[in-house]
């Protein structure tokens, strides 16, 4: 099997368990709290480690945000030899009840994007692999961290859906926002982020198993309720101690199942 064109691995460089993030900086991060790690591949938005976590084989790879890249990033990892795939990312929520720098973990995904269309209708279920799900769970448990499990929605774009006031900008939706939101929330969509359906989509054609845990930084709901308008910088809160929280508790998963066999 040659070197994959965009992820530049072969078979044998990634571990059947590869963690999912979308920020190529928090790779390093994820990989330090592993018992080893080493740089496998640095390539685009690509770079990928491979390590041991308390004697599980583990793997961390970057997408790139949105499912696009995450599409052929997983496409390469199958045929590298990867099986399992978790994303570990961050998200929003459109329920009070979650917090910001709680994590949700996800057993299904509303699929809003385009790139999981390719691969299965859109009748088709995006859902993540019980085992996987149950493991999030307990690894979740184990760190005594708060969590919460339900559907997320996986949307392609970052800024369309939000409020821009006086701005052309924006996208169909900017003009319906609230009441779109309002209608995920009252069907109680816990998180909003940008990969997870194309995951679990693929996943499931394939054979394979995925699933999602993030953690949340906003409340979609409130966006915007003091200036107007929808600035990341100001609403996000990009903390290094939620990430490094992500990254125990997807790690700990991995550990789970390759204990489970």
């Amino acid at each position: 099997m040659p070197t994959q064109y965009h992820i530049k691995c072969r078979p044998g460089d990634v571990a059947e368990c590869v963690l999912l993030p979308g920020d190529p900086a928090r790779v390093e991060v994820i990989a330090s709290h592993w018992d080893s790690a080493h740089k496998v591949a640095e390539n685009r938005e690509y770079v990928t480690y491979t390590g041991t976590y308390k004697g599980a084989p583990i793997s961390c790879m970057s997408t790139g945000i949105g499912c696009p890249s995450t599409a052929i990033g997983i496409e390469e990892l199958a045929r590298c030899g990867a099986t399992t795939f978790l994303r570990v990312g961050t998200c929003g929520t459109f329920q009070d009840h979650v917090k910001v720098g709680d994590l949700a973990i996800f057993d299904s995904a509303v699929r809003e994007d385009g790139t999981s269309k390719a691969y299965a209708p859109v009748e088709f279920p995006a859902v993540a692999s019980v085992d996987v799900v149950n493991a999030c769970i307990q690894a979740a448990k184990s760190h005594d961290v708060l969590a919460h499990v339900g559907t997320t929605r996986s949307a392609d774009t970052f800024y369309a859906s939000h409020p821009a006031p006086g701005s052309s900008f924006g996208g169909y939706w900017q003009s319906n926002w609230k009441q779109r939101f309002e209608d995920l929330r009252r069907m109680n969509v816990i998180a909003a982020e940008m990969e997870a359906s194309t995951i679990f989509v693929l996943a499931r054609v394939w054979g394979l198993r995925a699933g999602g845990v993030s953690v949340v930084l906003d409340n979609m709901m409130k966006l915007g309720e003091e200036a107007d308008e929808f600035d990341p910088e100001a609403q996000l809160d990009h903390s290094a101690a939620y990430i490094n929280k992500l990254a125990v508790v997807g790690s700990e998963a991995v550990r789970i199942l390759h204990e489970a066999g």
